[in-house]
């Protein structure tokens, strides 16, 4: 079988088809909902209200994407802090797609990486309730601002 992916104007694969709200791809030509844009550029603040919204709309992989975005763009100093955000989200969607165990692990790296900018957290981010919220079995929604 020849399968031909789909390729940005660079030459990086893409996936074109159409995706549900946890971020699974769906046949081509069906109604999917809105992706981020593989170029997406936010600034902090504007990436961690998108996010929040995405995540209040049980949305969490497209919310991953947007803080992808942020993670990909931050300084240094802030790159693990973004990257533990995204990796929550991916939590959160195996959590929601019913991988458990694969919820697990990423929570429990995501409150790792998060929880070491506890004692200067930039942005406003709520380091202290994110960690609480993943060691409290990560029910519900979590709060990114404090």
């Amino acid at each position: 079988m020849d399968r031909q992916r789909d390729r940005d104007a660079a030459g990086r694969a893409r996936n074109a088809r159409p995706r549900d709200e946890l971020g699974r791809p769906l046949p081509r030509g069906a109604a999917g909902v809105p992706t981020m844009p593989d170029d997406l550029s936010v600034t902090p603040d504007e990436a961690l209200e998108r996010a929040q919204r995405l995540l209040d709309e049980g949305r969490p992989f497209h919310a991953h994407e947007v803080l992808e975005a942020a993670w990909k763009a931050a300084p240094e100093g802030e790159r693990e802090l973004w990257r533990g955000l995204a990796q929550l989200a991916v939590g959160l969607t195996h959590a929601k797609r019913g991988n458990a165990a694969g919820a697990a692990r990423l929570l429990e790296r995501a409150a790792l990486r998060i929880a070491a900018y506890g004692d200067d957290p930039p942005h406003g981010i709520d380091v202290t309730g994110i960690v609480a919220f993943v060691d409290e079995g990560a029910e519900g929604v979590p709060r990114l601002r404090a």
